[in-house]
């Protein structure tokens, strides 16, 4: 297979501890270098740092007593996974990379549902 002279093919090289990992969120905003700073974290449920149970007349554990911290049912932790930090150049380029994905991920979501519309329509016939 020859190259084209105006073509460029880029490897894709990726470290020993390459791992991906899930986000729901994001936070940040514009630094004072005018670059978009984009901090990604996961959303959930707080652990507790500790629990205390009553000890019943059997010996077993009982009732919580006390949980630490005590807004621990009233809160939620938001764990800054890692960051981005990109020119105002780059960031327009994810953008439209985003758009593309998006718009690939929105047809396969229609295709999908088309498809269990059919299904449907065959199981009730």
């Amino acid at each position: 297979m020859s190259k084209k002279q105006n073509e460029m093919t880029f490897k894709y090289i990726f470290t020993y501890d390459y791992n991906p990992v899930y986000v729901n969120g994001a936070h940040g905003g514009i630094s004072p270098r005018g670059e978009l700073v984009i901090n990604f974290y996961l959303e959930r449920q707080p652990l507790p740092n500790s629990i205390s149970h009553e000890i019943t007349q059997a010996g077993t554990i009982g009732p919580e007593t006390e949980v630490e911290p005590s807004d621990l049912g009233r809160s939620l932790v938001r764990q800054v996974i890692n960051g981005v930090v990109v020119n105002h150049q780059t960031a327009r380029e994810l953008h439209f990379w985003l758009g593309e994905k998006l718009k690939e991920l929105d047809a396969l979501e229609q295709a999908r549902q088309a498809m269990a519309a059919e299904q449907a329509g065959q199981v009730t016939h």
